[in-house]
């Protein structure tokens, strides 16, 4: 939202009252809090009239800073919250007459009090950002506008510096330059629009800021003031938490542990999902069709997935299977695991009126309903559509059961869709201000399901399929990238939308592989194959057509084959950068910037890295020809062995049954003995690879059981012509070898 008219003017009917001075400063008892009283006047006197903000500096946890500015604190709505572990650790405070210093480990703010009031915040001494400028305006604010009161800051972006995140959007990568509004919405991939916004960004100056609103907040980056990052919420508050660290990476493991770390996905999950398709004409007869001929093109398959067509329609979500297309789902679903397959199915929040399951919902309360107490529909996506009311414990209880009781059936894992369209015209069973229950609804709704699955399938066979998201979203992988089109650009706009969401805090992305609406062409389909199966999750899916390989020629068959068995092969690798992400919140899907502080990697949103060990470059042009960049460094071709010298842009031109797919110098990985399935022992006939070993380097790597448990730690150093090999745990078969190396190797087993 934009305020200003220009650096000297305000929006026509806009005013706003700058926090220009502290006037009083207090700590808490317990050392854990100050309060800071600050006024809009720069005059050294008391005064009558006029509002004033009342601030609050304190800790959730070590290196974070939370300020909360209040102007009427009377305000009294009843607001769902984040659910962050806020710790509110002891602070460091020193009051020195005109500047207060606050800080809480390495993290220091330092507030200049006389007017023009100035916040500006170190790492370590470092110098990461600050509010107002020294010889400028304080921008700190209240304002009054035509739509209302709202709370503003803007936080000063340093030359070449770089905004990212903010959820999975499918603008430009960078921020800079765009306004991005906090507000989830069903808009597809070809537009500002996102089903999965996250108000929280990162810079590439290592500092994470999230503003602690589940309402619509919107920011104006270097868009309204061109050198500061705009944040505004509407109302009379506004809070927000600064994250210092000492890289991006830092700053991603510090924000999960508040906001929450994703739960490890069941390793099947990493597998070749196939779908029916959304709205396409499917029974039993066609599922096994699909199962068999994946089978018999040796193509490994570990999910199968029914879109809404398992319902009877003018029913969804209902719950109820459509007995006219599958008149033995039980005996169906059983055949599908003795095929070593699980099954998943589609399902959302909402109830057709012409369900059973909306006349019991209706009689018993919980669906939302109109302040006049009707409850309320409409007919855009199905007649008479009502929503479930996950603010109520007995709805939620009551979708469960629906739940378990498909479970019961054989079901194994639900793809959550939906919850974008989520009305703020309506009364929620337990009061909570429905402008800033829409984006949060959808964490009630994925917590159900995930807790549902868990309940009855156990710890750690616990996954969904979600679409929409926001804070605390990624506690319950995975997610996926919504309707895209079937073209190169929109795989493009895709893969953008992927990367941001990795940076803001989830560690799991797909995306429909070969696009969503309408059918790719052969080509399309063949190179989004390969970058679908080198993503973290893979699933085939599209709208109103099947996506099995063979409709797209033998050659497709032959790609889907090669990437999928190569990716089961990497599982060692993937599943324990899986464990650690668990542990530490950093992503699997990496933009390049995580890893490298390297200048020309901050804009690169065609390529990534998938763990912190390959580099993969998705082909988007029909000529099959590719640019990318390699760091400084060796890089070794995963597919081909080539080793090349990294410093800069490269351009190759692939087949189908290749891509810029390179492992870093100094690399252990570990190849498993099976490309079958995902899910096996991973210790067993394992081939561990040592790539470009530096004399004087060492490497670690561990793989996990599909526990996430350490089963093997593997460390490896190079002196001179001697590479020195450790391994601790046991392993079947395990074999050591070297890849652009020519050193006597000596391993040892403990």
């Amino acid at each position: 939202m934009k305020f200003h008219n220009g650096e000297w003017l305000m929006r026509p009917g806009v005013t706003t009252y700058n926090c220009e001075q502290i006037r009083q400063v207090r700590q808490s008892e317990d050392g854990r809090e100050v309060y800071l009283f600050a006024v809009p006047y720069k005059h050294d006197s008391r005064s009558l009239d006029g509002p004033a903000l009342e601030i609050s500096v304190s800790s959730p946890r070590p290196d974070m800073l939370r300020l909360r500015a209040v102007h009427f604190k009377g305000v009294r709505r009843k607001m769902p919250r984040f659910d962050l572990d806020d710790r509110r650790c002891p602070l460091s405070v020193h009051d020195e007459g005109d500047t207060l210093t606050i800080s809480s480990g390495l993290l220091t703010l330092v507030i200049h009090k006389k007017p023009p009031c100035t916040l500006t915040y170190f790492y370590g001494g470092r110098k990461l950002t600050n509010v107002g400028e020294r010889f400028g305006s304080p921008i700190l604010c209240y304002a009054d506008t035509p739509e209302g009161p709202h709370m503003m800051c803007q936080m000063q972006v340093d030359v070449g510096e770089k905004i990212y995140g903010m959820g999975e959007r499918f603008t430009p990568f960078v921020r800079n330059g765009q306004r991005v509004d906090i507000w989830n919405e069903d808009g597809g991939t070809s537009s500002e629009l996102a089903y999965k916004n996250v108000p929280f960004y990162v810079s590439s100056n290592s500092y994470g800021l999230l503003v602690d609103d589940t309402g619509p907040v919107s920011f104006e980056v270097c868009s309204e003031a061109v050198t500061k990052v705009q944040f505004s919420v509407p109302g009379q508050s506004l809070d927000f938490v600064l994250i210092g660290a000492p890289d991006r990476k830092g700053v991603l493991e510090r924000y999960t542990a508040l906001a929450g770390r994703p739960a490890l996905p069941p390793a099947w999950t990493f597998g070749l999902w196939l779908s029916s398709s959304f709205t396409t004409s499917y029974d039993e007869k066609t599922v096994m069709a699909f199962v068999d001929g994946m089978r018999a093109r040796d193509i490994p398959l570990r999910v199968f997935h029914f879109d809404c067509f398992w319902m009877r329609e003018n029913e969804w979500c209902g719950f109820r299977w459509d007995n006219d297309m599958f008149p033995d789902v039980e005996g169906l679903l059983s055949r599908l695991h003795e095929k070593g397959l699980k099954v998943c199915v589609w399902i959302n929040p909402y109830l057709a009126q012409h369900s059973p399951a909306f006349d019991e919902a209706a009689e018993k309360g919980y669906l939302l309903k109109r302040p006049n107490g009707d409850i309320w529909q409409w007919d855009l996506w199905q007649a008479g559509l009502a929503v479930v009311d996950f603010t109520n414990p007995a709805a939620v209880a009551w979708y469960q059961s629906n739940l378990r009781r498909l479970m019961a059936q054989g079901v194994d894992c639900f793809k959550t869709d939906f919850a974008e369209r989520i009305p703020t015209d309506v009364v929620y069973f337990d009061g909570s201000d429905p402008e800033r229950m829409h984006n949060y609804y959808t964490y009630l709704y994925n917590k159900a399901v995930f807790d549902a699955i868990r309940s009855v399938k156990g710890e750690g066979e616990a996954v969904v399929f979600a679409r929409s998201a926001t804070v605390g979203g990624q506690r319950f992988p995975v997610h996926w990238g919504g309707d895209c089109n079937s073209t190169y650009v929109s795989m493009a706009e895709s893969m953008r939308a992927g990367l941001s969401l990795c940076l803001s805090g989830f560690g799991y992305w797909s995306h429909d592989i070969g696009g969503f609406e309408g059918t790719a062409s052969p080509d399309v389909y063949k190179r989004w194959l390969a970058f679908g199966l080198l993503s973290t999750h893979s699933r085939l899916h599209g709208s109103n057509s099947y996506r099995v390989p063979w409709l797209f020629g033998e050659e497709a068959v032959d790609v889907c084959r090669r990437f999928a068995k190569l990716k089961n092969r990497l599982m060692p690798y993937l599943y324990a950068l899986a464990a650690d992400n668990a542990e530490t919140g950093v992503p699997v899907m990496r933009p390049m910037l995580l890893e490298f502080s390297d200048p020309g990697c901050e804009d690169l949103d065609r390529q990534y890295m998938l763990g912190d060990g390959l580099l993969v470059a998705p082909v988007f042009r029909a000529d099959g020809s590719v640019d990318y960049y390699l760091p400084r460094g060796t890089w070794t071709h995963l597919l081909t062995g080539e080793a090349v010298e990294g410093a800069g842009w490269r351009r190759d031109s692939c087949d189908f049954f290749s891509l810029p797919l390179y492992v870093r110098e100094n690399t252990i990985l570990p190849v498993g003995g099976r490309d079958d399935r995902p899910d096996y022992d991973y210790t067993k006939d394992l081939t561990v690879y040592l790539y470009a070993l530096a004399d004087g380097a060492s490497a670690t790597r561990r793989v996990c059981d599909m526990t996430g448990k350490p089963v093997l730690d593997i460390t490896a150093h190079r002196t001179g012509d001697e590479i020195a090999v450790t391994v601790r745990g046991a392993a079947d078969d395990l074999r050591v070898e070297q890849v652009g190396t020519d050193c006597r190797l000596r391993v040892e087993r403990l």
